[in-house]
């Protein structure tokens, strides 16, 4: 190969060695940018599908050092009541002194209405995670505030009142896309998302949520954590105690919502425990 073919071929490497480091990059600002929360309000567009410039402005921001977040902490637990696991994670919420919030569906209340009744008696918050727990990205606009506002209704008839009931929700399974998020806004409700989930609706070790929870942690955050798995009951302890170690406080959504600008809470500092 001749010297000017040699300068081509590196060039060309060169260039995609540079495309696919690129590539990578924006996909890291994009995993940086899914918002925590989204308010009735805002602009899900905006918040779900950033502009490229908003991108490589997340970018930039890595290169400098991160401005201190509060140290707040809203433990998160979708589904339920369940007739077992419900009450033992209450009693460890009890036995911790950590007030959580609870998303619970409507159809499962219903069949549990006094396991339901119990959870806001320790301090707790209860919002809405739809009736049927079904796919909301796979559901017309009309579909998803039916099931949003069933879901609300259920849990008033069993004697819940909490204002967030209507006011808001999180999508079942995580799946939502910006049609789902502009439906549940039109209906009334604030989407509660998270900054961290540590994927324990699979079946893993309690220590293998608390690794990832403490590597991934987040200032403020939003743990997702699901009501139904005893090893997430086993885990807590430790999870409350390396966050309290490092001066977090334990709050609901509501009141993080209220102690936490809803830009701080969508850009917040990222791996702060260190692992």
């Amino acid at each position: 190969m001749s010297l000017r073919g040699r300068r081509l071929l590196i060039a060309a490497v060169v260039l995609v060695a540079a495309a696919l480091a690129a590539g990578r990059l924006l996909k890291h600002a994009r995993a940086q940018l899914v918002p925590a929360y989204v308010a009735v309000g805002d602009d899900a567009r905006a918040l779900l599908q950033p502009s490229l410039g908003r991108q490589v402005a997340v970018l930039l921001g890595d290169l400098r050092p991160h401005p201190v977040r509060p140290h707040l902490i809203a433990l998160t637990f979708d589904d339920g009541p369940y007739p077992v696991e419900s009450p033992l994670l209450l009693e460890q919420l009890r036995a911790l002194h950590v007030p959580a919030t609870f998303l619970l569906i409507g159809r499962d209340v219903q069949q549990f209405p006094g396991l339901a009744r119990a959870i806001p008696a320790g301090g707790n918050e209860v919002e809405n995670h739809t009736f049927s727990h079904p796919d909301l990205d796979r559901m017309t606009a009309a579909e998803v505030e039916r099931e949003l506002h069933e879901g609300a209704g259920a849990l008033e008839s069993a004697g819940l009142h909490d204002r967030a009931l209507r006011t808001r929700m999180r999508p079942p399974h995580g799946r939502y896309t910006l049609a789902t998020i502009q439906a549940a806004q039109r209906a009334g409700f604030a989407v509660v998302l998270w900054t961290d989930d540590p994927g324990d609706w699979r079946t893993l070790t309690p220590q293998a949520i608390v690794t990832h929870a403490v590597a991934h942690a987040t200032a403020p955050e939003i743990l997702l954590l699901h009501s139904g798995k005893l090893a997430t009951i086993e885990g807590l302890p430790s999870i409350v105690g390396r966050f309290r170690a490092a001066g977090y406080r334990f709050v609901t959504v509501g009141e993080l919502l209220q102690a936490v600008p809803e830009g701080e809470l969508n850009d917040p500092q990222r791996h702060v425990l260190g692992g």
